[in-house]
């Protein structure tokens, strides 16, 4: 029973958009635990993470030339516009035919830029079925200046599919700054923004009867405007098992963005652990080097899921006038397991379980985290979430903004 008590309130801790196992998956595993059914729990916990590490993720962005969609797909995927991977950008659309953009870290997720279907002849219907509607998980139709009729009518036969459909529109930061430039005393930011929203807004529900997801963000600014509320939104509408690749997917760009990285992470290496430790307390001393040799690749995946492989701390220390090796020595995670100044992994190791500890008032935060890799895993999560952050905050670049992310409550695992 305190188990199951256990497994029910670590997951209660996280936000819905958050959660990458599906709530009836953890009412099944919470029931085997209460029952002591371990291996049937087990068999859960291994199809869920069969599910997550598998699921392939398809997003299809349609709009008409001239909208920003090739640049939004470019920002999506983090990709440079003069990058050799980067959907062409300022080019006349010439082909009726649909494109695939890989993410470049993440193989699973694929962005399919579509031609908007005001170019095409194909009436609504006929055009999901040309462009394989079934096989993505969501739509984003783009435009720069107004939706168009045949855009709404698109949107209407998508959710006649019972499939998910977002309206971006892009290049907000354009308009503002006309705006601004054009009546200088009398311009406000908000207002504007509103303007448009509303008239975009009015001219989609004339169509789809009702109020339309719609969203106003920048290209080169996705941390602005509307985009961190798109990124929310289409987390919490995709299927839990899906919400870890496309959080991993997204750019570092906001605190919200790290933390649901954090978030994703730590749940899968918490289901991990279950599988591998099955509920049981695992002493915590010695051979912490085989840890480290087995866990160097998972290490290094999380540098690159928060920005922080070499290539992209090579160019933000150009950014920073630095060299990387300077620019290194003040971030947490490249120095975490470099035994100096006489404190051993061990140690450290040690000294972060104890806080955990003290966090949760008692002893009894050494028994829900079996492994020492999960503990490890835990210290470079939050250390790599520490150091993205800290990124994000340039005059602040080198305070700690993260402590150590803590299940509550842990005392039910005695």
């Amino acid at each position: 029973m305190a188990w199951a008590s256990g497994f029910d309130a670590f997951f209660k801790d996280f936000k819905r958009e958050s959660k990458i196992i599906a709530e009836d998956a953890i009412a099944s595993i919470k029931s085997y635990l209460e029952k002591n059914k371990l291996q049937e729990a087990i068999s859960v916990i291994e199809n869920a993470l069969r599910d997550i590490e598998s699921a392939p993720l398809n997003i299809a962005v349609t709009g008409e030339t001239g909208t920003g969609k090739s640049t939004f797909i470019n920002a999506l995927r983090g990709v440079g516009q003069e990058e050799d991977s980067a959907a062409p950008t300022g080019v006349t659309e010439t082909t009726m035919m649909r494109t695939p953009y890989p993410h470049p870290k993440l193989p699973n997720v694929t962005i399919w830029d579509l031609p908007g279907i005001g170019s095409t002849t194909f009436t609504p219907q006929n055009y999901l079925t040309e462009m394989k509607f079934g096989e993505y998980d969501f739509f984003i139709i783009i435009s720069a200046t107004r939706f168009k009729e045949n855009d709404a009518q698109l949107a209407k036969a998508i959710a006649g599919m019972e499939m998910n459909f977002y309206f971006v529109r892009t290049k907000i930061d354009n308009d503002l700054y006309n705006e601004q430039k054009s009546k200088p005393k009398t311009f406000n930011k908000e207002k504007v923004s509103q303007k448009i929203r509303d008239d975009c807004s009015e001219r989609l529900q004339k169509v789809l009867s009702s109020q339309p997801p719609l969203f106003l963000v920048s290209n080169f600014d996705m941390s602005d405007y509307d985009f961190p509320e798109l990124e929310t939104k289409l987390l919490q509408d995709l299927p839990a098992h899906k919400r870890h690749i496309f959080s991993l997917s997204l750019q570092s760009l906001t605190e919200a963005t790290i933390n649901y990285k954090r978030d994703c992470l730590k749940q899968k290496a918490f289901l991990e652990a279950m599988k591998a430790g099955a509920l049981a307390t695992i002493p915590l001393g010695g051979m912490i080097s085989d840890d480290i040799e087995d866990l160097d690749e998972t290490f290094h995946l999380y540098r690159s899921y928060f920005g922080l492989d070499d290539d992209s701390l090579e160019n933000i220390a150009k950014e920073f006038n630095m060299s990387v090796t300077n620019f290194k020595v003040h971030l947490r995670f490249p120095h975490l397991f470099a035994e100096g100044n006489g404190e051993s992994l061990e140690e450290k190791l040690s000294k972060y379980i104890k806080h955990i500890s003290s966090v949760t008032g008692g002893p009894v935060a050494t028994v829900i985290y079996y492994q020492r890799a999960y503990y490890l895993q835990n210290l470079f999560l939050d250390a790599a979430a520490n150091d993205a952050i800290a990124l994000l905050n340039n005059k602040e670049l080198f305070e700690n903004k993260v402590g150590p992310y803590i299940s509550k409550p842990l005392d039910y695992w005695e």
